[in-house]
């Protein structure tokens, strides 16, 4: 019924996918944590040794029933792994929860490739098929596959998951800007059908965060989820008031969180058992149903175990890395100024550094609030020169010199060098530092000042600038800002910065309560094309510079305020982009967004993302040395960590 990705258009950039899926073998080291049942030189269909105690014991089917009939093979880089060890990482508390998808909660219906593809590949599908109009997605599945409770993965829990789920108003208000419904062909098949055409459907279906995201689509189980669902549940009010929930939304969304419920069942490789608010550790084993194995039928994952420790303080997570404590770890201590203590101790620490490449345009996007609620400040900061002076009075020089070892250029928020969307002059436009200048263009803005030298709004009152971002994830951000507070000060602005967790700091962003926001600037590769946010602003969030005209844009103008023209030609070109799967014509699309975006000049960036790294331990083999770093990349799952192993040696 259905050819293995077969649309000429989808394919043409992404073409042996399989083969393309970088795995590399792995060893157990002989430290207690790295410790383990290891098979080297095991047969042929293997599988862990503490899973098949457990098939001994009776307590799990044998392995050929808890695959599915055609597994998803992975083609190790290096070598066949062994089984064994506990691979631990660290996140900076509850809030930073949403990193576990980056190691042990990705997988979704398709699924990056380690060399991030345009196209994505097939991962829980087993293939699929697009319709000649983008309307109609089919997907079939893996017959025998499991959650990992043992129950089957069918087309039921894709059809429960997006009609009963994510199209249900009480759990998910506001209508849908292009309305899908799923409808079941057969046990294992199932057709996704939008009302308009949906050309970025596919590489949604290999995101790992947010409703429209491949892994939630994947992750609302319907054998376990329906009894909290008044459709399925006619009793459900006895389930609320036993729980104490104030009604049936909060009590699903509360048994549905994925790393809040060790008893939610699961597709990942690894199933939680100490959820995220019991204690200051996430902990996960391994899942006895997972439907990936090696070329030789070995079950994947190799490793057992994967524990995150909870730590609040980020140089407490470096002390850790240092001290070898910690396997793999990414942010927040992979900053250009802890590189050097890094580098220091890595025989000590037994510990390798790896290549992460940013798709990242630009390490710090900054955005006045455009739609600030105050009518003055707000008139003030749609003025263009007055963003532009603003630009001119900063120094980025110093500050790449100050803050980022020398690493890096200045640069505006625009598509990296390496880009096929690459714009020199949006890139560069604006990053001269002339304090001079600035002074003169905000001399014909805002003449007035107070005694102490601080430039006044046309009410007389003075203009304060409050700039605001999330502690704790990049460490070069206090630096940067004290320096940019002080180049404003310098032209007469009155500028304060404050940083705060990263769920207030998106509370009050989306709420429009920030006058200045930053965040670091996504969008340099091929992730401009699932988040443009920083070109045009179309998702609410950090991209936190025209909260009503997003709001005007994702309520199709039922609320909001509607933009100024050339923000409303963005907002219609995006939906071109989103209308096709053709690669040129959404390229051309997008190639006008970055043309008004020159234009207009919404937000100011600061220097050209340096090149990144990572550190993991010694032990831990079948890493790459270098793979993509982004957020829509969600690094380093796509190099596919269930293959990840332990050198005994």
């Amino acid at each position: 019924m259905t050819k293995s990705l077969s649309r000429r258009r989808f394919l043409a950039a992404g073409g042996g996918v399989f083969s393309a899926y970088l795995l590399v073998g792995c060893s157990l080291e002989p430290e207690p944590r790295h410790s383990g049942d290891t098979s080297p030189d095991s047969p042929g269909g293997g599988e862990s040794p503490m899973l098949a105690r457990r098939v001994e014991a009776g307590e799990l089917p044998p392995l050929a029933e808890r695959l599915p009939l055609n597994p998803l093979v992975v083609e190790p880089v290096a070598e066949i792994g062994r089984y064994g060890g506990e691979l631990t990482s660290a996140i900076l508390g509850p809030a930073e929860a949403i990193q576990l998808y980056r190691i042990v909660g990705y997988e979704a219906l398709m699924r990056w490739t380690p060399e991030w593809d345009v196209a994505p590949g097939l991962n829980v599908a087993e293939s699929v098929e697009v319709s000649a109009d983008d309307r109609e997605f089919t997907f079939r599945l893996r017959e025998g596959m499991k959650w990992s409770d043992g129950q089957p993965f069918t087309a039921d829990d894709l059809v429960f998951a997006r009609n009963d789920v994510l199209n249900n108003q009480e759990l998910f208000p506001g209508s849908a800007s292009n309305p899908v419904r799923a409808e079941k062909i057969d046990d294992h098949t199932v057709t996704f059908v939008f009302e308009h055409p949906e050309g970025l459907f596919l590489q949604h279906q290999a995101k790992a965060y947010g409703a429209s995201s491949g892994t939630t689509l994947v992750s609302l189980p319907r054998h376990h989820l329906e009894q909290f669902h008044p459709d399925y549940n006619p009793d459900i009010d006895e389930l609320v008031d036993a729980a104490g929930s104030a009604d049936w939304v909060q009590l699903f969304q509360d048994r549905s969180e994925i790393w809040s419920n060790a008893d939610l069942p699961t597709l990942n490789p690894w199933i939680i058992t100490h959820p995220v608010g019991e204690g200051n550790q996430v902990r996960l084993e391994r899942n006895p149903f997972y439907f990936k194995t090696d070329p030789e039928g070995n079950q994947l994952p190799y490793i057992d175990s994967v524990t995150y420790d909870m730590i609040q303080d980020d140089e407490v997570i470096l002390l850790r890395v240092v001290s070898g404590d910690i396997d793999f770890q990414l942010r927040p201590v992979n900053s250009l100024e802890n590189k050097p203590v890094l580098a220091a101790d890595r025989e000590a620490g037994g510990y390798r550094f790896f290549d992460a490449i940013p798709a990242n345009m630009n390490t710090m996007a900054l955005g006045l609030n455009l739609s600030h609620k105050n009518d003055a400040v707000r008139e003030v900061f749609r003025i263009r020169d007055f963003r532009i002076a603003l630009s001119h009075a900063i120094n980025r020089e110093e500050i790449i010199t100050a803050v980022y070892q020398r690493q890096g250029e200045p640069w505006q928020c625009a598509p990296r060098p390496e880009s096929d969307l690459y714009d020199e002059e949006l890139a560069k436009q604006y990053t001269e530092y002339d304090a001079e200048l600035a002074n003169e263009m905000l001399d014909q803005i805002l003449p007035d000042r107070d005694g102490n030298g601080y430039r006044l709004l046309p009410d007389g009152e003075r203009l304060r600038i409050l700039i605001e971002f999330a502690t704790g994830i990049w460490p070069d951000y206090p630096g940067t800002l004290n320096l940019v507070e002080g180049y404003w000060k310098a032209v007469g602005i009155d500028t304060r910065v404050n940083g705060m967790d990263r769920s207030l700091f998106l509370e009050r962003c989306e709420a429009g309560e920030h006058d200045a926001a930053v965040w670091q600037g996504s969008g340099g590769l091929n992730d401009i094309y699932l988040a443009p946010r920083f070109y045009v602003p179309t998702a609410a969030g950090n991209a936190a510079y025209a909260t009503t005209w997003t709001e005007w844009y994702l309520s199709d103008g039922e609320s909001g305020e509607e933009p100024p023209e050339p923000m409303r030609r963005q907002f219609e070109l995006y939906d071109q982009v989103k209308a096709t799967t053709d690669a040129q014509k959404q390229a051309a699309a997008m190639t006008e967004i970055l043309d008004i975006a020159r234009e207009e000049f919404w937000v100011m960036g600061i220097n050209l993302q340096p090149p990144e790294y990572g550190v993991v331990s010694e032990a831990l083999r079948n890493v790459p040395d270098s793979m993509p770093n982004a957020w829509d990349y969600p690094s380093p799952a796509p190099t596919n960590p269930e293959q990840y192993f332990f050198d005994g040696d």
